[in-house]
C-alpha cells in the first residue's frame, strides 16, 4: 500500500494521532486551568 503525503503508514499515522489526542487534551486542560485562575485574579468582565 502506498504511504501518504507525511510518508507515514496507516499504522503510524494511527499511533501518532493517539499521541497527539492525548498531547492535545493535556495542553487544552493547562490553558484552561491557566484562564480560570487568570479569571478569579482579574476578571476580565
Amino acid at each position: 500500500m502506498a504511504n501518504s503525503l507525511s510518508g507515514l503508514t496507516e499504522d503510524e499515522a494511527k499511533e501518532f494521532h493517539e499521541q497527539f489526542k492525548t498531547t492535545f487534551s493535556a495542553f487544552l486542560g493547562v490553558a484552561a486551568v491557566a484562564h480560570l485562575l487568570v479569571w478569579i485574579w482579574k476578571p476580565w468582565f
